[in-house]
């Protein structure tokens, strides 16, 4: 896999690939219903923050968001 910086992309490829997370990974926020744009401010803000990162798999020609973990 191949990480690829969020600052790297476009304002419109990054919103596709946030996008593409949301709609797939089907993100849990528990109990509350969140709006599309609250999601992609918790994604963007996870990115920002080193949470998270966006990978391409070459094998699947696919890009996702991953936690990151320790």
């Amino acid at each position: 896999m191949i990480k690829i910086p969020f600052r790297a992309l476009s304002e419109a490829a990054l919103l596709g690939v946030i996008d593409d997370f949301i709609h797939r990974e089907g993100t849990d926020y528990g109990h509350r219903d969140y709006a599309i744009d609250d999601k992609r401010r918790a994604v963007r803000a996870a990115l920002e923050s080193g949470r998270a990162t966006i990978v391409y798999d070459e094998a699947s020609h696919t890009t996702t968001v991953l936690l990151v973990t320790d």
